[in-house]
């Protein structure tokens, strides 16, 4: 269960004194990690399930890509009204344009078989996890 956890989300418990000030001004600011999304992951004989939301993206703007033990889904969004608006009459903009990307270890996965879904934001990765192979059973010859 632990090999797919999120690279990055390692946290030492130490005191920081600027960790206070960061999440104080965030907090004041409203920010948020806009290059993160938040996914959910479930494990159940055997089988990992991924969720992450993504909404407002089209299928066609997420990537999920595997390099040997490591699995990474990006997705980008793009500005549509770049064009229409170009003096940028905004009073208030909350919403981001960008790219959002998070990598998964997936050692213990059997990456072959990883099937994925989109619907209505939510990312469903099903990820079937590697059955150990045991060494075959001999008998070994004195001498």
């Amino acid at each position: 269960m632990f090999e797919i956890m999120p690279y990055g989300h390692r946290r030492v418990v130490a005191y920081n004194p600027f960790r206070e000030l960061e999440e104080m001004s965030r907090s004041f600011w409203n920010d948020t990690n806009l290059n993160a999304f938040r996914t959910d992951i479930t494990e159940k004989d055997g089988v990992y399930t991924l969720t992450a939301e993504l909404p407002g993206f089209k299928k066609e703007d997420i990537s999920i890509d595997i390099d040997k033990d490591c699995l990474s889904i990006a997705a980008e969004r793009k500005d549509e009204s770049e064009d229409e608006d170009k003096e940028r009459n905004y009073v208030r903009r909350e919403r981001f344009y960008g790219s959002y990307s998070r990598s998964f270890n997936v050692k213990g996965i059997d990456t072959e078989a990883i099937n994925a879904s989109y619907a209505d934001g939510i990312l469903t990765l099903t990820m079937p996890s590697k059955t150990p192979e045991t060494p075959p059973t001999r008998r070994l010859e004195i001498q």
